[in-house]
Parts: C-alpha cells; sequence; structure tokens
C-alpha cells in the first residue's frame, strides 16, 4: 500500500522493521537465560526491547516532511511504528495478539479511506488571497484583523515588496492563505473597503478541510 502510493517506506522497510523487531524482542525475552539467576549478576533484559521503541522513534522522525503548512509522512510513521509493535509481539510469542492487530491495521489503512471518502464534505474552505496595498500605512495589520474579524482563520502570510509603485506609491503585495465558512467574495469586498488597499485577487485552493 505504502510502495503503491510512492510513499517513502515500502514492502521492505517494512518487513526488516517487523524482523528486527521480532528478533531483538527474542532476544530481550530467552537470551539471558543462561546468566539468569546468578547471584554477581543484576540486569533488565527488557531493556532490549525497550530500545527498540527508540530507534523507531528515529525512523519515524526521518519520515516525516514539513513543507510551509503541509506535512507528510505521518501515516508512513506510524505504519513502521505498528509494524514494529507486531513483530515485537511474535518476537514475544504473542502470535494471536499479532494477528488480529495486522487485521486491524489492514481495516484503518485499506478500509477506512473509502468510508472517510463518503463522508460529507467539511464547510470549511481554503484559498489564497493576493492583496496589494500602499506601504508604510500599518495596512497589513488592518487587513489580517479585518480578516480575523470576518471569521477566517489566517494560514500563512508572504509579503514582498514591489519593485515598481502602483498608483504612484510604493506598494507591497501579500498573498495570504485563509480558512473559513465565507466565501472569498465576502473577504474580498471586506478588504476593499480598506483605505489604502490598491488591489486583491482570490485564488480557490480547491480543498476542504476538517
Amino acid at each position: 500500500e505504502r510502495e503503491r502510493l510512492e510513499r517513502a517506506a515500502g514492502l521492505r522497510t517494512h518487513a526488516l522493521v517487523a524482523v528486527s523487531s521480532s528478533l531483538l524482542m527474542i532476544v530481550s525475552a530467552y537470551g539471558f537465560a543462561d546468566v539468569m539467576g546468578v547471584s554477581q549478576v543484576s540486569f533488565d533484559p527488557s531493556r532490549v526491547a525497550a530500545q527498540v521503541v527508540s530507534g523507531i522513534g528515529f525512523i519515524g522522525g526521518g519520515l516525516i516532511f514539513v513543507r510551509r503548512d503541509a506535512v507528510r509522512g505521518l501515516t508512513t510513521a506510524a505504519i513502521v511504528w505498528v509494524t514494529a509493535a507486531i513483530g515485537m509481539a511474535c518476537g514475544a510469542g504473542l502470535a494471536e495478539v499479532a494477528l488480529v492487530v495486522t487485521a486491524g491495521h489492514m481495516v484503518i489503512v485499506f478500509i477506512y479511506p473509502k468510508l472517510a471518502a463518503r463522508l460529507p464534505a467539511s464547510r470549511y474552505l481554503s484559498f489564497a488571497i493576493r492583496v496589494v496595498y500602499e506601504d508604510g500605512r500599518g495596512i497589513l495589520r488592518r487587513v489580517l484583523a479585518e480578516s480575523t474579524a470576518l471569521g477566517f482563520s489566517i494560514l500563512t502570510v508572504d509579503t514582498h515588496q514591489l519593485d515598481q509603485p502602483v498608483s504612484g506609491a510604493a506598494a507591497v503585495a501579500v498573498t495570504l492563505e485563509v480558512q473559513g465558512r465565507p466565501s472569498a467574495e465576502e473577504l474580498t469586498i471586506g478588504l476593499e473597503k480598506l483605505d489604502g488597499v490598491i488591489e486583491i485577487s482570490a485564488l480557490d485552493l480547491g480543498r476542504n478541510s476538517d
């Protein structure tokens, strides 16, 4: 499923995680039987298995990428985590538990997305809006305040100084990515009323959000 969707971790990665986790669990459970009970030896063999959790944390961290406001790799990291847990259960001799968790994992990965696709779409829309305004008049603060007052959440703010004056004045362009129930037209109308705003254009990102 991960390879089909061209994600970071595929069949070999998951197989290696499961096998290595199972082996470490076996070593933790049975690898120190010959020294258990020796009076001069004091140790906790379960610490070997505990290191699997730490190791999978490093692998999961390497699978998660953040680009602007988009986070990728969370599902893959979670699946690798589950794979390690299943491998540890197998190594501990808990085959029934491993089978049940594997079945639950398959349901979540393959069936749940199809069920989620049938749910009604959220009424929260995300879109980007570009506002050109006169520089040096505190317009950006008013733009952000007006957007919030109209019921929008501001996701990203990207500003840059324009090389050429607009309407004879130095100007700045800001691109806002916002999310909310009102339409882009309502936000545009609200921002057009602000003194110092020169130009507004909206772009629908074409996605809904929960």
